[in-house]
């Protein structure tokens, strides 16, 4: 990597990007909210809070196996905005770019699917912008996404305490797996699909069982499990330690890391969330969870520790090894 240009690796959601927003972005400052780098940023509001978050989407192929761009931009903002509480999502902006020459009935298929992941997710799309590039001048189509939410407590991804367990609520490494397949037309054998949702009815019940025992939240987005928990760790001071064997895949999933090669751990996954839950409440919250639809596949993964700070550990079975963090994306492209 250089030190006077932009690369791809500062947008993996590893490493190299949160040097380039402490840099760059949060250069001069100050304000908590911001520095605390989190999913969202939380306002107070009365007696609640206000939850507010934005994203952008550059998926390539614009559709893919389980998903689109559409589907991406509204669930991606959606479980932002539920990583830190915010259930109940009150509406959505969004801001599209398109470039000369993109197909219409295309730019109606994105737009059917946005509208039906907002019914998913009981929410809205309110306002909006529209611009168009010159052709060549962008790569299809960019889609930007905010929301905003209300919520009585703030989760934030830096709240993890020695002894939470660790729980996905599913299985891991689909979205990246299934985008890379399209991508290259792979061809690969089995249902491999996106899991690409929106996450805030599941995430409702978790904290209606789990309440203040939920101690953090985060979605595995790009860089995927290890990127996440490295985060989560380092905010809080504290080692992870995951148990290999009790990591949650599906079939055509681990056949695919298996025959790239991929560490199913660095992929990017967009209808997935890690959960910090004491273990007093850790049965109820995963019964919550199993009583999702999107969530029957939830697993307690590991726990935490006093360990190193940041550091984040797998139990293979036959010995310990650290998890890093990549400095770019084995997959880019992808959310």
């Amino acid at each position: 990597m250089t030190d006077d240009r932009v690369e791809l690796a500062h947008g993996a959601g590893g490493r190299a990007m949160r040097a380039l927003i402490e840099s760059v972005f949060l250069a001069g400052v100050t304000d908590p909210e911001a520095r605390a780098m989190g999913d969202g940023a939380a306002i107070p509001l009365g007696d609640k809070w206000l939850v507010l978050t934005t994203d952008a989407h550059v998926v390539a192929p614009i559709f893919f196996p389980g998903g689109d761009i559409g589907r991406l931009s509204v669930s991606g903002v959606v479980n932002d905005l539920a990583m830190m509480g915010a259930c109940d999502v009150l509406a959505l902006t969004s801001s599209v770019i398109v470039e000369e020459g993109f197909p219409l009935e295309a730019l109606a298929r994105v737009q059917r699917s946005m509208q039906l992941a907002c019914e998913e997710a009981h929410t809205r799309i309110v306002t909006g912008d529209t611009k168009v590039m010159r052709r060549g001048e962008l790569d299809g189509l960019v889609l930007s996404t905010s929301g905003v939410g209300l919520t009585d407590r703030v989760v934030r991804d830096s709240g993890l305490e020695p002894g939470d367990a660790i729980v996905v609520t599913g299985t891991l490494g689909d979205h990246g797996l299934a985008v890379l397949s399209a991508r290259n037309a792979l061809g690969l054998e089995g249902d491999l699909r996106s899991d690409v949702a929106p996450l805030n009815g599941l995430v409702r019940g978790a904290l209606a069982a789990g309440g203040a025992a939920i101690h953090a939240m985060k979605d595995p987005t790009r860089g995927g499990v290890t990127s996440a928990l490295t985060e989560m760790a380092e905010k809080a001071g504290v080692s992870i330690l995951l148990d290999e064997s009790a990591l949650p895949m599906s079939a055509p999933g681990r056949a695919a890391a298996e025959l790239l090669g991929i560490d199913p751990l660095a992929v990017a996954n967009e209808g997935k969330a890690l959960l910090g839950v004491h273990p007093s409440a850790l049965a109820s919250v995963l019964a919550a969870l199993h009583a999702h639809p999107l969530g029957r596949l939830a697993a307690c993964i590991g726990r935490v520790t006093e360990g190193e700070k940041g550091s984040v550990l797998l139990d293979t079975g036959f010995g310990t090894r650290r998890l890093f963090e990549r400095d770019g994306d084995p997959l880019p492209r992808i959310c």
